[in-house]
């Protein structure tokens, strides 16, 4: 069970961003955050006060990963070669769960969570239950066949609200997918500006 998956608008208010374009989120009507001084709270940020909205933002939109996991991102795309923002993008969108919310197999990130943790997905024909579990270009990534009648999965698919992206083939009829490349950021569909680069600077303080 996602430990946010009651509060995932609480992310949403906190930010004063529709982070995932949700039509029910309540910064569609409120953008301010919660409790009786969410109004006031909209002073100039610092460069830090910035970098850490940056990151929070970031880590909410995947579901809230943990702090730990997250710094483990964070190192392993300063480590790989090339511009380590848009290596903590490519890591994050290999996520196994993430994968499963791209190909529009659930509604909500943190339902994708879920969905692997309760063991209805393969990944090249093996059960696979861990949600960070990164995915390889060319992993086929297949939703269980006793899975694939739950209304949750039948609701996802028919959502118009967001598209598969093109780093992804996907088949609804067999419900497969495959990431055919690794995205950068402005391949992403972000619905609100992601800053991976203030997310490096936060960490490399």
């Amino acid at each position: 069970m996602s430990k946010r998956a009651n509060a995932k608008y609480k992310i949403d208010r906190r930010l004063g961003q529709n982070i995932w374009g949700r039509p029910k989120s309540p910064v569609n009507k409120r953008e301010y955050g919660p409790g009786q001084h969410g109004q006031r709270r909209k002073g100039k940020l610092s460069d830090f006060g910035t970098q850490l909205k940056a990151k929070q933002k970031l880590k909410g939109y995947y579901g809230n990963i943990s702090e730990k996991q997250f710094r483990a991102y964070y190192a392993e795309a300063i480590r790989l070669r090339g511009d380590s923002g848009a290596n903590l993008i490519g890591l994050l969108e290999r996520r196994l769960d993430a994968v499963i919310y791209r190909a529009k197999f659930v509604p909500t990130v943190f339902a994708a969570r879920q969905f692997v943790n309760h063991g209805h997905v393969k990944v090249n024909g093996k059960r696979v239950n861990i949600p960070s579990y990164l995915v390889k270009v060319g992993d086929v990534i297949e939703v269980k066949e006793s899975s694939r009648q739950l209304n949750l999965v039948i609701e996802a698919v028919a959502l118009a609200e967001r598209d598969v992206p093109d780093y992804f083939e996907v088949d609804h009829s067999k419900m497969t997918a495959k990431m055919t490349r690794v995205p950068g950021l402005t391949d992403v569909p972000y619905p609100v500006q992601m800053e991976p680069n203030l997310v490096v600077e936060f960490y490399s303080r």
